[in-house]
C-alpha cells in the first residue's frame, strides 16, 4: 500500500506563495491519481486539485489559476504550488489517493498552511 507524508506548509503573508509536497512509500505510486486537501476548523476536508498517472490536472474553482499540481513518478512525488495566496487558503493541507469513491491511501498527519493578512 502506499503511504503518503505532506510537508512544506509554513506561515507566510498574503499573496506570497508555498510549494507543498507530498511524498510516497510503497508501489504503484506512478499508477495513482493524487489529490490534494485542505481543512479549516469547523470545516469539513474540501478537494483542492487532483492529478492523474499522466500528468492531467483538475482544480477546485477556489484555486484554479493559483494553485498548481504537478507530479514527479520517478521521484514518487506531487507538489503543490501554491500562489497569490489568500487568509481564506488557511488549512491543513492533505493529500490521498482517490479512487472509486473512497481513497486507497491513508490520510497522513497533513502540513499547516497559515495565510496572514
Amino acid at each position: 500500500q502506499v503511504q503518503l507524508v505532506e510537508s512544506g506548509g509554513g506561515l507566510v503573508q498574503a499573496g506570497g506563495s508555498l510549494r507543498l509536497s507530498c511524498a510516497a512509500s510503497g508501489s504503484g505510486f506512478g499508477a495513482y491519481v493524487i489529490a490534494w486537501y485542505r481543512q479549516s476548523p469547523g470545516n469539513e476536508r474540501q478537494f483542492i486539485a487532483q492529478i492523474n498517472w499522466a500528468g492531467g490536472a483538475n482544480y477546485d474553482d477556489r484555486v484554479e489559476g493559483r494553485f498548481t499540481i504537478s507530479r514527479d513518478n520517478a521521484k514518487n512525488t506531487v507538489w503543490l504550488q501554491m500562489d497569490s495566496l489568500k487568509a481564506e487558503d488557511t488549512a491543513v493541507y492533505y493529500c490521498n489517493c482517490p479512487y472509486g469513491g473512497g481513497f486507497l491511501c491513508e490520510w497522513g498527519q497533513g502540513t499547516q498552511v497559515t495565510v496572514s493578512s
